[in-house]
Formats: structure tokens, sequence, C-alpha cells
């Protein structure tokens, strides 16, 4: 949520900003109400003062006729300020919280995601001297998916993953926090990308699998709703979270962090659900776009002053793991359109599918400045030159460390033989007992 003051100062670059994100907020409505509430306010905070007052006249005493009838009069009027006071004050907020964070000024201006802009390229498309194949063609030959018992427990788009596809996987996830909790290497990706940002190491986490309903609009992730798997009835009141940050982002709610803890950096694993309505073609063979998912999430609170450059280090790290991984890839800024409400900027990286013929996504980095922070209530005491500590809003981040079923589809895509096997990675053979194959 947007700093109403910052709205009241900037009406127009409000607007402005929100319509290339795509949002056709009406400001001047909004203000409109915030100027009523306020009013509304003073009136109900004047009541209450007489009402004290009054109180405080009679207190210990009888009061007299007149007194009585003043204190009925006074309760009158307040509850009918208050009542108009809350109506108010929901419109209000109704309409603060359809207006999107500004993206920052360098994020393309875009309606949509072809307007997303190719910042760099790395390594060349796999070139084979055979007719590659599919990653579902490889996998299914191999036992590594099945997709049909698995329609028929749970329905389309889920699969069974089997045999050498879970080690690969466990693999990855053992290679990402062996990574991520090195200092040294922190230090090393922050010293190339020329950073000043501390060299503290990620604390892997496994946060909560579901997430409640104020606290899933407070991280303005559960629209569009038709995407999200509510949970049983109504009144438990919770839902299957889409991605780990959404459990990750909101763990400090209504908490005042201490300004010596940050930047608090977590990397969290875990199970994700999305109900991907609609049909994708291809996409729906294999395991590109499930209903059910397992991802590395990185997550990361930090001061103002060094937020966006928490984004640039994430950026980094997802380079730092792709490339380990031998994997052409390319990065996109992308445009105003696509970014998201929530950010203020957001990059993407997009690896080479050979079976597809083309770079799909595989990891997206999103900073929220304070917008996020701000409905959550997540706050950070900083020392000031002041007599009193400074109370400041955090800053949030976000990143892919790796989508698993993605990742694993570019490795066997890029990484097959003729034979119809699939080359383990360098980094990852480790983590596979040594097997440089499977």
């Amino acid at each position: 949520m947007l700093d109403i003051q910052f709205i009241r100062d900037n009406p127009k670059l409000v607007a402005e900003k929100s319509k290339q994100k795509g949002y056709d907020v009406d400001i001047t409505q909004l203000l409109g109400f915030d100027t009523e509430r306020r009013e509304l306010l003073r009136q109900v905070e004047d009541l209450r003062r007489q009402r004290n007052e009054l109180a405080e006249q009679t207190k210990g005493q009888k009061p007299s006729d007149e007194q009585i009838e003043q204190g009925r009069k006074l309760r009158e009027q307040l509850a009918d300020m208050e009542h108009k006071l809350g109506a108010i004050e929901q419109e209000y907020e109704t309409l603060l919280k359809t207006v999107p964070n500004m993206p920052l000024d360098d994020v393309p201006v875009g309606v949509s995601e072809d307007e997303n802009v190719v910042a760099k390229i790395v390594g060349e498309p796999t070139k084979f001297d055979f007719e590659p194949k599919t990653h579902w063609q490889l996998a299914e030959a191999k036992d590594w998916i099945d997709k049909e018992r698995a329609a028929k427990v749970s329905g389309a788009r889920f699969a069974y993953i089997k045999g050498d596809l879970v080690r690969l996987q466990f693999a990855i996830v053992q290679y990402v926090l062996q990574t991520l909790g090195d200092e040294k290497i922190i230090g090393k990706i922050i010293k190339n990308s020329g950073l000043s940002v501390a060299a503290k190491p990620f604390m892997p986490i496994l946060p909560p699998a579901m997430i409640k309903t104020d606290v899933f609009e407070a991280m303005d992730r559960l629209e569009p709703r038709d995407d999200r798997y509510k949970v049983g009835e109504d009144s438990d009141d919770l839902w299957l979270q889409g991605s780990a940050e959404h459990a990750l982002g909101s763990m400090y709610k209504d908490e005042i962090i201490d300004g010596s803890e940050l930047p608090i950096r977590y990397v969290g694993y875990s199970s994700s659900f999305r109900r991907e309505a609609g049909t994708y073609g291809k996409d729906t063979e294999g395991i590109l776009r499930m209903h059910q998912f397992d991802k590395l999430e990185m997550e990361v609170f930090s001061t103002a002053e060094t937020g966006l450059d928490e984004h640039q280090l994430l950026c980094a790290i997802q380079e730092y793991l792709v490339s380990s991984l031998e994997l052409p890839y390319q990065v996109l800024q992308k445009c105003t359109a696509d970014i998201g409400k929530p950010n203020a900027t957001g990059v993407d990286i997009e690896t080479w599918m050979p079976g597809q013929g083309k770079y799909r996504e595989t990891h997206t980095a999103d900073y929220m400045t304070d917008y996020q922070a701000r409905r959550l209530k997540t706050r950070t005491k900083l020392n000031s030159s002041s007599a009193a500590d400074l109370i400041a809003l955090v800053h949030t981040n976000d990143a892919t460390a790796f989508a698993l079923g993605r990742v694993m589809i570019a490795i066997i895509e890029n990484c097959q033989t003729k034979e119809g096997n699939v080359r383990i990675p360098k980094v990852l053979q480790p983590f596979m007992g040594g097997q440089t194959e499977i």
C-alpha cells in the first residue's frame, strides 16, 4: 500500500504511474474520501475531548440535569459521527488498496509482457548433432514422470516424480542451501557485482503451506483469487500459498525488527499451488505448468537505503546459480504492465529450453520497496541522531532461487545425450554421489 501523504503530494504522478501498470485508479475520488475522513476524524476527536472533559467535571459528584442532558447529546453525536467515519474509512481504504506500487524510473513503460526488454543474453542455445527430445519424452522413457496415475488420484496437471529425477531435485536443493549459506560465496557475488551490502548468508527455512486471507491480502498476492486454492470451509480462513514468499514475506507482520538484525535473508523451500486456469497447449505436457510445484525462494528484509542493492544482489545470485549449471539464459527487465501490482521493479531470467526451441521463464526477482510492509506493519528500529530511535517501514525483496520443476526441465533438455541419458552438471555431481549421468 502506498503512503497516503505521497499520494496527496503527487496526485498526477500517482495516476500516471498507475496507468502505466494498467490500473485506472480514481485518485481524485480517493483524495476526496481522504479529506472527508480527516474532517470527520477531527470532529470525532473533538466530541471525545468534550465527553472526557464532562466526565472529569462530574467525577465524584452527582451530575446536574443540564450535565446529564449534555452527556446524552454528546453520546448521540459521537455515535453518529463514528458511524459516518467508519463508512468513509471503509471506502477510503478500499480505494487506497487499489493503488499499485510506483514503478522505478528505469522500468520500461509497456502495455504487455511483449514489451519486456532483453537486458542480457548469456551463452548460446544448445546445439545437438541429433534430434533433441522434449523433457517429457526423455522423462517418460526413464519412468521419471507419471502423470496418468497422478490424474487418477488428483486430476490433471499433477504428477508423480520418480527415481533419479527425485534425486536430482534434492541435489539441486542441497546445492542451493550450501551455496546461499556460504558467506564467502555471497561476499564474492557482492564484490563482483560492485554492491555495498553485508556478506550475510541466507538462513534456510521451511514456511507454512497455508496462509490466512487477511495476510494474503496484505501481501497483495491473493488476487486473482481464481488462481488460488481455498482450503476447507470459509470459517477455516486459509489458502494454499502460491509461492514460498507469500508466507515468508508476511512472517514479521505487526512486528518491529531491531535494525541490527537487518538485512534478514531467508531461502525457503516449499510446495506451492496454483490453479493455472486456462489452456496453454504444449505447456500442459510434462511438468512445465503444474497445479503443484516445488520452489526454492529467497526473501530479504532490509532498510530503505539498501533495498535496491538487495534486489540487485538477488538478481546476481540468480545468474550465479544458473551459470553454475552451464545453462544458456537471458535476463529480462520487465515493463510496467508485467512487474505486478506491489512491485517497484522486476527482473526475469528465461532459460533456453531446446524441447520448445525458445527461452522460458525460470526465475523472477521482485522489489516491493515498503509497499507490502505498510499493510503488514512490518517495521524496524533504526539508530538515529535524535534522542529516540527512528521507527521505519522495512523494504522487502523476493526472488526465485530455483523453480525446481522448470530447472530440471532445462537440465534434462540441455544436457541430454544421443542415447537418451542426461548429463549431471558438475556442481550437482557431489550431491548425486559422484554420478555424472542418469
